[in-house]
């Protein structure tokens, strides 16, 4: 995985349920499909401004502005990131994941 920052959303998870480390990484591991979808769209995201930006005064080609497209490129790349995600990288996400819930744990005490 980069060493991008990326926003997971933990959506409603309770907390106060996890007690061994089994109990986060099982949450972990639940959480752990959307998280690789949201850490897809981030990266498709930045690919597609990059690209834009690159056809950009490239005679011969014209950027393409559609928001249709571009929430298509995103979708697309989301979902193709979580079935084709490295095990290092879910390996990695999954750690954070858990790091996190302890953290949300341990905030609300």
């Amino acid at each position: 995985m980069s060493t991008h920052t990326y926003k997971i959303s933990l959506g409603h998870v309770d907390v106060s349920r996890l007690e061994t480390d089994d109990d986060f990484r099982r949450e972990a591991q639940r959480l752990l499909p959307n998280a690789l979808v949201q850490v897809g769209e981030t990266t498709g995201e930045v690919a597609w401004d990059e690209l834009q930006k690159g056809f950009r005064g490239v005679s011969g080609f014209k950027a393409n502005s559609s928001s249709n497209d571009k929430g298509k490129f995103i979708r697309e790349a989301g979902q193709n990131y979580r079935r084709q995600a490295p095990t290092k990288d879910r390996r990695e996400l999954e750690d954070y994941i858990v790091a996190r819930l302890r953290e949300l744990k341990h905030s609300k005490g």
